[in-house]
């Protein structure tokens, strides 16, 4: 279970971040306009989703004494990925706010695991890369070998839920794996990551 607290301005918005997460996976421990307002033991919480920029200004104050966190923003400008970088952090990323229930609990799972998520756009950016991000191998961070049974798998079409009746792991444990590997290598859905993994050699086809 990954424990989310949301801080964003409006009730509106909180409210929709609150349904974009709705997942068995996910509890929300709790939600404030400002981080700095949140009245929440930090210790219980994994993750903090934050919609809007203007309120990471305080973050460093807020999780100081925290000792496991992640955050996860909403936004669309790689000043914000400067910020993070300078927290401390187990996690970060940043998302485009009109990002899909998929990709925001996906991230929130990511982060929570100690990794970073950006959108391709803004990696091309913060690496100054003119071209595609698959340019850019064999990944900085190598699959471990149950990544790359699960990316085979998925070579081969089958479901999470097949996945995980395969490897006799939980569909949680596959839905983790499957975003560490998109993360690591650069894709944003299972034809991407397959096609990137056959070019670098992980899976044949």
């Amino acid at each position: 279970m990954t424990r989310v607290l949301i801080a964003a301005p409006t009730p509106a918005l909180r409210a929709g971040l609150r349904a974009l997460l709705a997942s068995a996976d996910i509890q929300i421990a709790g939600e404030a306009a400002r981080l700095a307002a949140l009245d929440a033991d930090l210790s219980a919480v994994d993750v903090f989703l934050v919609g809007d920029v203007a309120l990471l200004e305080d973050a460093a104050h807020t999780i100081g004494g925290a000792a496991r966190l992640a955050v996860l923003a909403l936004a669309g400008d790689s000043r914000v990925a400067e910020l993070l970088r300078t927290l401390p952090l187990i996690g970060w990323g940043i998302l485009p706010p009109d990002a899909s229930p998929a990709e925001l609990q996906a991230a929130v799972h990511t982060v929570a695991q100690g990794l970073v998520v950006l959108p391709a756009p803004l990696v091309e950016q913060l690496l100054g890369q003119h071209g595609p991000i698959a340019a850019l191998a064999p990944p900085a961070e190598p699959l471990t070998a149950r990544e790359r049974e699960v990316l085979e798998l998925i070579s081969q079409g089958l479901s999470n839920k097949l996945i995980a009746r395969e490897l006799q792991v939980s569909e949680h444990t596959v839905k983790f794996h499957i975003s560490s590997i998109f993360v690591k290598l650069g894709a944003s859905s299972r034809t991407e990551a397959i096609s990137r993994g056959a070019r670098q050699g992980l899976i044949t086809l």
